[in-house]
């Protein structure tokens, strides 16, 4: 391939934000065979295939995955482009893919990602499982991953830890809980309602480990894996529930609760993940950078 055919790319990148032939054929409007034609003939010119069949629906190749990340950046920076020229914006902001770990602490994440975005970064998040995000490192679907544990026993060695730091966790709830368990402390959990993030995160982990160390056996309410949502049962009062004593002041006025107690010799650690050892995106290297001022 001597030279990339932008308008095949083009083709190919609506066709895959349409999801289907049909509907980026309405968009575009050009016939079907024409769009199906032209992807042949770009898929042929690459050497590759972008597509393959499940049923009656297209679904992407590895290689089309690639390919669509590259496209997708490429003709955002376009539109930029376009509005740039008609003076509808001054210089050009720089694009950062974030992945985001669905067990992380949404407030932990804003203050992680605010750097960024005093620096005019245009940050893009996805909230997923940790390992679907790190699937997409090595094709460019995400610039870095923000998760509570480093990524460990990845085939691609392309993916590399960058430890941001670690806080303190404290014990949360409504004012009459707070009332009921703040003596006492940690003795005070046995057979307290308690809500707890789920088994396959950091955090829990930690938890299970100082409750059995205690010999506390509290009455857990619920384990859900996202994290806001399971402050939003502690703010309706369903039970207590953990979160980093890095954002107490923000938890507490976010979600109406009081802060209980710290636990000692529990930690959330957080870490950056990304495709290069060298990080040279701007943007992440003001996260790593900011982070050191309010994280241990």
């Amino acid at each position: 391939m001597e030279r990339l055919n932008y308008q095949h790319l083009f083709y190919f990148w609506n066709v895959v934000r349409e999801g289907s032939v049909t509907r980026a054929s309405e968009k575009l409007g050009l016939a079907q065979p024409t769009i199906s034609g032209q992807i042949a003939v770009f898929e042929s010119s690459i050497g590759a295939q972008l597509f393959r069949k499940e049923g009656r629906r297209l679904v992407m190749t590895e290689t089309g995955r690639t390919v669509f990340n590259y496209a997708d950046e490429i003709f955002s920076i376009g539109r930029e482009l376009g509005s740039a020229l008609k003076g509808h914006a001054g210089e050009l902001s720089l694009r950062l893919s974030v992945g985001v770990s669905n067990a992380l602490p949404k407030l932990i994440v804003y203050r992680l990602l605010e750097p960024a975005l005093a620096a005019h970064n245009q940050v893009t998040c996805h909230e997923d499982k940790t390992e679907r995000l790190l699937a997409e490192l090595p094709v460019h679907g995400v610039d870095l991953v923000l998760s509570d544990w480093p990524a460990t026993g990845v085939a691609d060695a392309r993916i590399y830890n960058h430890p941001i730091g670690e806080c303190g966790v404290a014990a949360f709830g409504v004012s009459e809980l707070q009332q009921r368990y703040r003596k006492n402390f940690p003795r005070c959990l046995d057979g307290a309602p308690l809500l707890l993030p789920t088994s396959n995160t950091a955090l829990r982990r930690s938890l299970d480990r100082w409750l059995d160390a205690n010999s506390l056996f509290p009455k857990i309410i619920a384990e859900v894996e996202d994290s806001a949502l399971l402050k939003t049962f502690g703010s309706a009062g369903a039970g207590i529930f953990m979160a980093p004593t890095a954002v107490r002041i923000q938890v507490e006025e976010q979600y109406g609760v009081k802060h209980i107690a710290t636990l000692n010799g529990v930690t959330e650690r957080f870490y950056a993940i990304t495709a290069q050892r060298k990080i040279k995106h701007a943007g992440v290297v003001r996260i790593l950078e900011r982070a050191r001022d309010w994280l241990v």
